[in-house]
């Protein structure tokens, strides 16, 4: 990522003083957006699509009481507490090295990943991406800390799954998820309803665990250029969720990336049965490079196709640049 005219840190520092989500529950997809943007080159559109977007924005939930090491745990998956949490891992990152903060955190937070429908995980995610490829600055570290504060606020973790007959591949295995008994309702309600998953997402030792966590994401993003249709937005995330851990894991402990990919499959998985269709579409070739295919999807505007699309071209081949032009085609546009 390139960006010497400051304009990631401008956008974050207008979006720090905004919440996480509006309407009680819809996530605030801008902070997430315009990292992906400005990322993939996009900087200059960065400012008008904030403009644009600003009316989705609301100011963040009231300060409680302050969550401290002693008594978190009663503060965790408490929505109302978001302010809280965020003040909370300001302090931290203020006090230690933002990795050391990350590592400590993680493993607490990561049951919870499909919490907020995977939005804080994939937060979390875009804010790391930045850290490890950029200089640190204050408005990024201050990112970090909203993205895990709003993961804290949301921890949910799934219900008890039964595992079901292995499968061999990511793929197969998304293939195999049952879908959930009544497709109704919102994320938090359908994972209520989850029964089990195929056996899929353990591995012997780290390397290989990153090695199926990039399988997985490709996986995912293939299957949105089939399945996509079955609810073009929340299908996005059974990719974005498990690329988001993806991204993570360079600034993680080595002991830490096979609960990270089994936590990024769970995502996946939960996603998928939520919102899975009862049949597939046929994919249509991408013509076009992925710098053409990322111009759209900014073009297009809407928050969860810029995401994907950033996702997508992370995997690069053409199917994945298919999936990405799908989600423009299947998403309302912003602009």
């Amino acid at each position: 990522m390139s960006d010497s005219t400051g304009t990631l840190d401008e956008a974050l520092e207008r979006l720090h003083t905004t919440g996480p989500e509006r309407n009680g529950r819809l996530t605030n997809h801008a902070p997430m957006a315009v990292e992906a943007l400005v990322h993939r080159g996009q900087a200059p559109a960065v400012h008008q699509w904030l403009d644009r977007y600003a009316h989705k924005l609301e100011e963040p939930p009231p300060p409680s009481r302050p969550v401290t090491a002693d008594d978190w745990r009663e503060a965790l998956g408490d929505p109302a507490r978001a302010t809280d949490w965020t003040r909370f891992f300001a302090r931290e990152l203020d006090g230690r090295p933002w990795r050391e903060v990350l590592a400590e955190w993680w493993p607490r937070l990561l049951p919870g990943i499909a919490g907020g429908s995977t939005h804080p995980a994939i937060r979390t995610g875009h804010a790391v991406r930045t850290l490890l490829t950029t200089p640190e600055t204050a408005p990024r570290r201050a990112e970090l800390a909203h993205a895990l504060g709003y993961w804290a606020a949301r921890h949910q973790p799934l219900p008890a799954l039964t595992p079901l007959a292995a499968a061999p591949t990511a793929a197969a295995a998304l293939d195999a998820v049952p879908p959930v008994s009544v497709q109704e309702g919102g994320m938090p309600a359908r994972l209520g309803r989850l029964t089990g998953f195929p056996v899929w997402g353990t591995a012997p030792d780290p390397d290989t665990a990153r090695e199926r966590l990039v399988e997985l994401v490709a996986a995912a993003t293939h299957r949105y250029a089939t399945h996509g249709h079955g609810e073009p937005i929340m299908l996005v995330h059974a990719a974005t969720a498990p690329n988001a851990v993806l991204r993570a894991l360079p600034a993680l402990p080595r002991e830490l990336w096979a609960p990270s990919l089994a936590a990024a499959w769970a995502a996946a998985a939960a996603v998928t049965a939520a919102y899975t269709p009862a049949a597939a579409a046929s994919p249509v070739p991408a013509t076009l490079t992925p710098e053409e295919v990322f111009e759209r999807a900014a073009a297009h505007g809407d928050d969860h196709t810029i995401k994907f699309t950033d996702t997508a071209l992370d995997v690069g081949d053409p199917l994945a640049l298919a999936a990405a032009l799908r989600s423009v085609e299947l998403n309302p546009p912003v602009f």
